[in-house]
C-alpha cells in the first residue's frame, strides 16, 4: 500500500481556510454587491438618518449625569460635578424604595406573565373550530389596542366602593363592607401584574403562534402514530419547536426587569398606594419634570440603562447554554 503524500500549496502567502475568503475580497465583493443594489439600499437611508438623529445624536445629552444642569443653562455651560449626582442616588431612601418595587412587580409578570401567553397560545392552536379559534384571537387582542387611560379608568371603576368587583364579592360572601382596592398598598403589586396580563398576554401569542403555523404536521401523525396522547404532542414537538422564540422573549423580559410601565403606574398610582406603586421610571418622571432636577433623573436613567444592558448580556450567556451554546442575540 502507497503513502499518502500531503502536497504543500504553493505561494509565499499564507494558506487561507477552507471555505473562507480573504478580508479584502469579501469587502471588494461587498461593494460590488452594493453598487449592483444601489437602488434598493438607498431605501435605508431614511431610517438611518432618523435613527441617527434621534437615537445617537441625544446620547451626548447623558453628560448632564455627570453636570449640575439647570433649566437657565447650555449642555456646555453647566457646571462639571463629577460622579456628585450617583452619589446622591446610593443615598436616596426613594430611590431604593422604586427599585424594590420595580423588582417586585417586574418578577411577578415574568412569573406569572411569561407563562401565560405560552399557555394561551398553545390553547388556542389546539382549536380545531376555525370560527371560535378567530373570535378568542380578536377577544385576547383587543385590550392591547387600548390606552392605560382607558383601561385604568375601568380598573379605577371596577375597584371602587360601589364597583363590580366589590358587588361580585358582596354578593359571594367574601366581604362583609365594600373597601376600594386601589387604595390598599399591599395589593397594589398583584393589580399591576394581573392588568398588564389582561392587557398584553393576547398580543403575546402572535409570535408563538407564527412559530406553531410553522412545524411541520408529519410530526404530530407520527406521534399519534406512536400512540402520544395530546399532551405528550404538546411537550415534545410543540415546545421544543419553540425553545428559539421563548428564549428570545425571556431575554428581552430579562432585560426590562428594571423598566416598569410608566403610563400604567401613573394611571394606577394615588397619595395612599404611592408606597408600593412608584417605580424606577415614574421617579425619574417625578424627579425630571415635576421637580426640575435633570441631572439626578438623567443620573438614574443612565444607571439604569446600563445595568439592563449586563441583564440583557448576562440572560444572552445563560440561555445560549441551555440552547446547546447557540446564542440568540
Amino acid at each position: 500500500m502507497g503513502k499518502t503524500v500531503l502536497v504543500q500549496p504553493t505561494g509565499t502567502g499564507p494558506v487561507q481556510p477552507t471555505g473562507k475568503k480573504p478580508r479584502g475580497q469579501r469587502i471588494k465583493e461587498f461593494f460590488i454587491d452594493f453598487k449592483r443594489q444601489w437602488e434598493l439600499q438607498s431605501m435605508i437611508l431614511p431610517g438611518v438618518i432618523f435613527m441617527f438623529i434621534f437615537c445617537y445624536i441625544p446620547i451626548y445629552g447623558l453628560s448632564i449625569a455627570f453636570k449640575n444642569y439647570t433649566v437657565i443653562d447650555t449642555l456646555d455651560s453647566a457646571p462639571w460635578v463629577g460622579l456628585d449626582n450617583f452619589k446622591i442616588i446610593i443615598s436616596d431612601k426613594y430611590f431604593w424604595d422604586s427599585v424594590v418595587n420595580t423588582l417586585g412587580i417586574s418578577f411577578l409578570k415574568l412569573a406569572v406573565g411569561f407563562v401565560i401567553p405560552i399557555i394561551l397560545a398553545i390553547m388556542i392552536y389546539e382549536v380545531s373550530m376555525g370560527r371560535f379559534k378567530k373570535f378568542v384571537q380578536t377577544i385576547s387582542y383587543l385590550p392591547h389596542f387600548l390606552s392605560w387611560i382607558v383601561l385604568g379608568g375601568m380598573l379605577i371603576t371596577w375597584f371602587s366602593t360601589s364597583g363590580l368587583l366589590n358587588e361580585v364579592l358582596l354578593g359571594l360572601g367574601l366581604i362583609s363592607q365594600p373597601q376600594n382596592i386601589l387604595l390598599d398598598p399591599s395589593k397594589y403589586w398583584w393589580i399591576a401584574t394581573l392588568s398588564d396580563i389582561w392587557k398584553e398576554a393576547g398580543w403575546g401569542t402572535i409570535l408563538y403562534l407564527a412559530v406553531m403555523s410553522k412545524i411541520d404536521p408529519t410530526y404530530y401523525e407520527a406521534a399519534k402514530i406512536d400512540g402520544a396522547s395530546r399532551l405528550r404532542q404538546i411537550w415534545n414537538i410543540t415546545l421544543p419547536n419553540m425553545k428559539m422564540i421563548i428564549s428570545l422573549n425571556l431575554i428581552l423580559t430579562v432585560s426590562g426587569l428594571l423598566g416598569s410601565n410608566l403610563d400604567q403606574t401613573l394611571v394606577l398610582m394615588n397619595s395612599q398606594n404611592r408606597e408600593k406603586a412608584e417605580v424606577i421610571n415614574s421617579y425619574v418622571y417625578r424627579m425630571g419634570m415635576t421637580q426640575g432636577d435633570f441631572s439626578y433623573a438623567t443620573a438614574v436613567g443612565l444607571g439604569v440603562s446600563i445595568i439592563s444592558v449586563i441583564l440583557l448580556v448576562t440572560a444572552n450567556k445563560v440561555t445560549s447554554k441551555l440552547n446547546d451554546n447557540q446564542s440568540v442575540l
